[in-house]
């Protein structure tokens, strides 16, 4: 009578347990396909030397694109808060809102929040996103997350633009 080893089956059930907990835990993945607006880039290093002055500054160059990936139905920004690492956040305080495929870029800068050009601005001449490294998120008015996104330039962009694209 020959003996089975029961070796490949632990090493087989171990495997699939690990791989179950890798895929469990990656609560910012999960929580980027919760929402149908998710950021799909951001212009995080204005190009040019960053001035964050009103008048002569580059802050407006400095972009992040929301877009609505759903299939069917708009949705409306109102109440949507966009916020980095440390907590610098903007609200979408007014009506905005996005068809299906449509996007609208939130830039730093000064300028309404409307429908018009797909352009918001953050009525805020500092620059919002770090150059090095950040995290951004986009957060549902009741205050689920909607997409999070982290980037390091030296990981992100590589072809040294200052735009990365997320979807």
């Amino acid at each position: 009578m020959r003996t089975r080893s029961i070796r490949p089956v632990i090493a087989a059930t171990l495997g699939a347990a690990a791989l179950t907990a890798t895929l469990v835990a990656t609560p910012a993945q999960a929580a980027e396909y919760s929402s149908a607006l998710k950021i799909s880039g951001v212009q995080y290093d204005a190009p040019g030397r960053d001035s964050n002055s009103c008048t002569t500054g580059n802050t407006k160059a400095e972009y992040l694109t929301i877009k609505n990936f759903a299939r069917s139905g708009r949705v409306n920004l109102k109440g949507y808060v966009v916020k980095d690492a440390v907590g610098n956040s903007y609200t979408f305080r007014a009506n905005h809102y996005l068809e299906p495929g449509d996007h609208v870029k939130l830039r730093g800068g000064r300028g309404t929040e409307s429908d018009g050009g797909n352009v918001a601005y953050r009525n805020n001449c500092n620059f919002i996103w770090n150059n090095d490294k950040d995290t951004i998120r986009l957060i549902k008015p009741g205050g689920a997350a909607a997409d999070t996104h982290s980037y390091t330039k030296r990981a992100n962009d590589r072809d040294g633009n200052g735009y990365i694209t997320f979807h």
